[in-house]
């Protein structure tokens, strides 16, 4: 039985070409991605950053179907006010957003905004809960994991941010995750800077071991490794081969997985 159906509407992140994109405006494309951000179960958003406005109608994802826009931080290629409008106009029920408890946001007609307390869970609709835990990334965007529970199955959603904050580390001790989508934005190269607010496959291929001794994963997880920086990656097709030592995947836009 399927408990998520994940697309992934965009796997890329700020360093986008809209050259490349233009090329491809209306399909999907491995090696052309569009911002970060995902859909599961046909109404559930994380993020809605520059381009989720144009993957949603690739993935013929009627506006109105969306209930609840869950958001990882507000950075612009994660969340777009002018975006999220248009998703709302296009709805009777108020659409919900749920994001950090500190985060600044504008007003937006016909939603209804929850603040999430770090590792406090959250029920969401009668059958899915959601917990946001810390993130390594810029505290003036608001940044969390997103951690779903549906039935018996767990997600985690762990995009922007680098390695695992203790909190967040021992809070997901034992969990045994069915997915993991992780943040991989900094590619396989030697010194890369930004190693405190985002992975590279070095850090992913030392981390991923110790979260199975942690029990945080284990044989039977689902890794996908999301938020590729266009200027820090080889292809996608390169890139997978990299990972698969690992046990990870290389999630693309428009990519259909099942949990």
């Amino acid at each position: 039985m399927v408990t998520f159906d994940l697309t992934f509407l965009g796997t890329g992140a700020a360093d986008f070409s809209l050259a490349q994109l233009e090329a491809c405006k209306s399909r999907f494309d491995k090696n052309t991605r569009r911002t970060s951000c995902a859909i599961f179960n046909g109404k559930y958003m994380i993020d809605c950053g520059t381009f989720a406005l144009d993957s949603l109608q690739i993935a013929n994802v009627a506006l109105a179907d969306i209930t609840d826009l869950f958001v990882t931080h507000t950075h612009s290629d994660h969340f777009v006010p002018k975006n999220v409008e248009t998703i709302a106009k296009a709805k009777d029920a108020p659409l919900r957003i749920w994001v950090r408890e500190d985060a600044t946001l504008p007003e937006i007609e016909n939603t209804q905004v929850f603040r999430m307390k770090d590792r406090a869970v959250y029920e969401v609709n009668g059958e899915l809960r959601v917990t946001g835990l810390a993130s390594n990334h810029g505290e003036e965007c608001a940044p969390q994991f997103l951690l779903f529970e549906k039935e018996a199955k767990k997600f985690l959603y762990a995009t922007d941010g680098a390695w695992f904050l203790n909190t967040t580390y021992y809070y997901l001790h034992k969990a045994n995750l069915d997915l993991l989508v992780l943040d991989c934005t900094s590619g396989d190269y030697e010194g890369e800077w930004r190693m405190a607010e985002h992975n590279d496959i070095r850090m992913i291929r030392c981390m991923l071991p110790c979260l199975k001794t942690w029990e945080m994963i284990n044989e039977n997880t689902q890794v996908y490794l999301t938020h590729l920086a266009r200027t820090l990656h080889r292809s996608h097709e390169e890139t997978a081969e990299i990972v698969k030592p690992l046990g990870a995947q290389v999630a693309y836009d428009g990519l259909r997985i099942e949990v």
